[in-house]
C-alpha cells in the first residue's frame, strides 16, 4: 500500500520553509507604502475595516419581539386609516378642515416612511425606528426653512397665522436691565420660569456634549454673545448679576452638574447575573429599561491634541452658539412669544436631533478610519442651522440698522486674533520645524 504524500518523510509542504540548510526566509516587506508610513487619510476606503455596520450587536432576546420588522403590517394599517379618513365623511366634513387634515396626513405618511426605510443611526434605544422618525422630523423642518428662505418676511408672518391665528401681532421689546441694583429683592424678582428653562437646557447640553470644559466654554461664550448682540435684541440686555450669577453660576451650573452626573451614571453599565427576566413584572421592568441607553460613550474632545481636533471643536462651538441664538432671532422676526409651542417644539426638536448628530460627529473626528463619511443626523442638523442663519440674515436686512458698538468690534478682533495666533503657535510652528528638520536630513542623505 502506498504511503500518502503528506506522510512521506521527504515531503515538504509548498507553504512551509524548505529544510535546505542554505534556505533563507525572505525579509518582511518594509512598512507602509514604498517605505513611507501610512497616514490615516491614505487608508483604502474600500477595505472592510473602514466600513460601519450599524447595530451589528445582537439584540436582547427578552424583548426580541420589539425588534421584529413589521413593515407590511404598518403599510396595511396606514392604508386602512388613510382610506377611512380620506374617503369617508364620518370623521370631518369636506372643506377647509379636510385640507388641513390632508397636510397632516402627508406629513404623517412621510414620517411613516422615514420610520421604516431610513438608515439606522448610532442609537438603538428606545428603538432605532424612533431615531429614524427624529431624522424625518428634522428633514421636514429643514425643508420648511428652505421654503421660508424664498419668502419675504411679511409673507412668512402671514403664513404663520395659518398655523396659529393668534400670531401676526407685533410684540413689545422687553429688556431685563432696567434696575440692575444688586439687592436680594431684584435678584429674587428675576427668578422666573426661564431659570428652570436655563437649567433644563444645560442638562440637555451636558447629555449632548458630555464634557465639562466644553460646556463651560459654551456657557460663558453665550453670555458674551448676549453682550455683543443686545443692541439688536432688547431681551439680550441683562444685569451683570443676571448674566454671571443667576445664569452661569446657578442655573447653568446646576443643569450642567446634573447632566454630567447622569452621564457618569449611564457610563457605568451594571452586570446582570440572574439571566433572562422571568415573569410579567420582570419583563415589564426590562421593557422600561429599553428607554435607557444601550451603551454610553464618554466624549474626549481633545481640542488641543492636534489642528484637526482644534478645528472640529471650534466649529462645533460655533454651530452650538448659532443654534442657541437662532431661535431668539426667529421668534423676534415672526412675532412669537418665548413660551409659544412652536418655539418650544423647535428647542426640543434640536435637542433630540443633536443627541445622535454629535455622537456621529465625535466618531467622525476621533476615529476617521471607521467613519468614512459624516453621519446623516450630523449632516442634516448642520444644514438646518445653516439654513436658519440664511433666513435670519435675509429677513433681518434693514431691521437692525444700529452698528456694532466699538467695544464689541474690539472684542471680535481680539477673538479673531486669538483663534488665529493660538493654533499657529501650538500647531503651525512645530509642524514647520518638523518639516524643515525632515527635509534637512533627506537633503544630507542625498548629498552623502
Amino acid at each position: 500500500m502506498s504511503t500518502p504524500i503528506h506522510e512521506d518523510p521527504g515531503y515538504a509542504s509548498p507553504t512551509s520553509p524548505s529544510e535546505d540548510p542554505g534556505y533563507q526566509s525572505p525579509e518582511p516587506p518594509p512598512p507602509g507604502i514604498d517605505g513611507q508610513p501610512v497616514r490615516w487619510f491614505d487608508a483604502n476606503r474600500n477595505e472592510p475595516y473602514t466600513r460601519i455596520v450599524p447595530f451589528s450587536e445582537t439584540q436582547d432576546s427578552s424583548v426580541e419581539w420589539f425588534f421584529t420588522p413589521t413593515t407590511l403590517t404598518a403599510l396595511a394599517v396606514a392604508m386602512g386609516v388613510l382610506a377611512y379618513i380620506g374617503m369617508s365623511r364620518d370623521v370631518l366634513d369636506e372643506g377647509e378642515d379636510k385640507r388641513r387634515l390632508g397636510v397632516w396626513a402627508a406629513l404623517s405618511g412621510f414620517l411613516l416612511f422615514s420610520m421604516i426605510q431610513f438608515r439606522d443611526g448610532p442609537f438603538v434605544r428606545p428603538h432605532p425606528a424612533f431615531w429614524r422618525v427624529v431624522l424625518g422630523v428634522n428633514l421636514i423642518y429643514e425643508l420648511a426653512m428652505v421654503f421660508l428662505l424664498f419668502q419675504d418676511l411679511g409673507t412668512a408672518r402671514h403664513m404663520m397665522t395659518l398655523l396659529d391665528p393668534n400670531l401676526g401681532v407685533p410684540l413689545p421689546e422687553k429688556s431685563y436691565a432696567e434696575d440692575c441694583t444688586f439687592t436680594f429683592a431684584n435678584v429674587w424678582n428675576a427668578v422666573d420660569i426661564f431659570c428652570l428653562a436655563h437649567a433644563l437646557g444645560w442638562f440637555g447640553k451636558a447629555l449632548i456634549l458630555r464634557d465639562y470644559w466644553f460646556c463651560w466654554i459654551l456657557s460663558i461664550a453665550f453670555e458674551f454673545a448676549e453682550y455683543s448682540l443686545q443692541h439688536q435684541l432688547a431681551n439680550f440686555a441683562e444685569c451683570w448679576w443676571d448674566h454671571w450669577i443667576l445664569d452661569v453660576l446657578v442655573c447653568n451650573w446646576l443643569g450642567l452638574w446634573l447632566g454630567m452626573k447622569t452621564c457618569e451614571y449611564l457610563e457605568v453599565k451594571p452586570f446582570v447575573w440572574r439571566g433572562k427576566p422571568r415573569g410579567v413584572r420582570a419583563r415589564t421592568r426590562r421593557v422600561l429599561k429599553q428607554f435607557a441607553p444601550h451603551d454610553f460613550t464618554s466624549f474626549q474632545w481633545e481640542g488641543t491634541a492636534d489642528f484637526a481636533h482644534y478645528t472640529a471643536v471650534f466649529f462645533l462651538l460655533a454651530v452650538f452658539l448659532a443654534a442657541e441664538l437662532n431661535p431668539f432671532y426667529l421668534k423676534s422676526l415672526l412675532w412669537m412669544e418665548p413660551e409659544h409651542p412652536f418655539v418650544i417644539a423647535r428647542l426640543a426638536g434640536v435637542f433630540l436631533c443633536a443627541l445622535p448628530a454629535v455622537r456621529e460627529l465625535y466618531l467622525y473626528v476621533s476615529d476617521p478610519r471607521k467613519a468614512i463619511r459624516m453621519g446623516q443626523h450630523a449632516w442634516l442638523l448642520l444644514a438646518t442651522v445653516g439654513t436658519e442663519l440664511l433666513v435670519i440674515f435675509k429677513w433681518g436686512r434693514g431691521l437692525y440698522p444700529e452698528p456694532f458698538p466699538l467695544p464689541v468690534k474690539w472684542g471680535f478682533a481680539l477673538l479673531a486674533a486669538t483663534i488665529t495666533i493660538y493654533p499657529t503657535i501650538k500647531f503651525g510652528i512645530p509642524a514647520t520645524r518638523r518639516y524643515l528638520r525632515r527635509h534637512g536630513r533627506e537633503r544630507k542623505l542625498k548629498q552623502s
